[in-house]
């Protein structure tokens, strides 16, 4: 029985006026999680490379993929000049090849946002993997709700023809208890946290956590979701990472992870009719 291990990270961009002093304990905290497959918001990208090839690079023969977007929108003017020249982007970072990574569309009223949707070849079959992030202000909760839709129909697509599961690792902005995500039918892997677990991922043990972020505050935004292929599939543990290495959180979200076993669980219900990488 094979598991895969998976994560979610907002890794806050080159917003904080010290990326480059945050990096080192992010690279830190992925390498001790050992994730197989990394799902990555607000990850810059530069004209020669991205924070995913940084990323993969570290962890060392893993594959990168990189989508920009325009959520949230890169400062303009740049705040420093760092961020000069850095676009807004999704990431992903994978232990087994991408054959096929693609950039869908999310509705957004006035700015761009979209989904990275990416085939992985793991070794016993094809694996979706959906990064995606959602509008954040409480104005466009409706929008958010419609973006979140979206996500769920991106991973649900032809899932139960696929062996292995499908998985959201997105940045939803909200909880589950807030109608922004009521709609929710994929399966969430926090069920199988320790009940005594802190679930917060934006939190106020993190002083980079934004305290204006009112509907956002202390709650657990950020998700891993994900439905069961044909082999069956099912979520053993989940925990969030609230390392801080050289006493510096390495972004202003704590990162979640989770194992998901492969060929055990209930299987998916039949639907009606090197380190290469990708910058879409």
């Amino acid at each position: 029985m094979d598991s895969i291990r998976v994560m979610t990270w907002n890794v806050w961009w080159r917003f904080g006026g010290n990326w480059r002093e945050r990096e080192p304990g992010l690279l830190q905290v992925i390498r001790n999680a050992d994730p197989d497959v990394l799902g990555l918001q607000e990850c810059w990208g530069a004209a020669d490379r991205t924070q995913a090839d940084v990323i993969a690079a570290a962890l060392g023969a893993h594959h990168a993929a990189f989508v920009e977007v325009g959520l949230p929108p890169a400062p303009d003017p740049v705040e420093t000049d760092d961020q000069r020249g850095a676009v807004m982007g999704l990431g992903l970072v994978s232990r087994w090849p991408l054959r096929v990574v693609d950039r869908f569309e999310v509705p957004s009223v006035g700015r761009s946002n979209a989904a990275l949707v990416a085939t992985i070849e793991h070794p016993d079959g094809e694996l979706r993997v959906v990064v995606g992030a959602t509008s954040w202000e409480p104005e466009r909760v409706t929008e958010t709700a419609v973006q979140f839709a979206e996500l769920q129909r991106l991973t649900r697509d032809r899932h139960s023809q696929r062996p292995n599961p499908s998985i959201l690792l997105a940045d939803l902005n909200y909880d589950p208890s807030q109608p922004a995500l009521a709609g929710r039918h994929l399966r969430d892997a926090w069920e199988t946290a320790d009940p005594d677990a802190d679930p917060r991922t934006l939190s106020a043990t993190n002083r980079f956590a934004p305290a204006e972020a009112v509907d956002q505050f202390d709650r657990r935004i950020d998700h891993i979701l994900y439905l069961p292929g044909s082999a069956g599939a099912e979520a053993t543990s989940a925990r969030i990472i609230r390392e801080e290495p050289n006493g510096m959180p390495p972004s202003d979200h704590y990162p979640v992870v989770a194992d998901i076993a492969v060929g055990r669980g209930p299987k998916a219900q039949a639907e009606p009719r090197g380190s290469a990488s990708w910058m879409v």
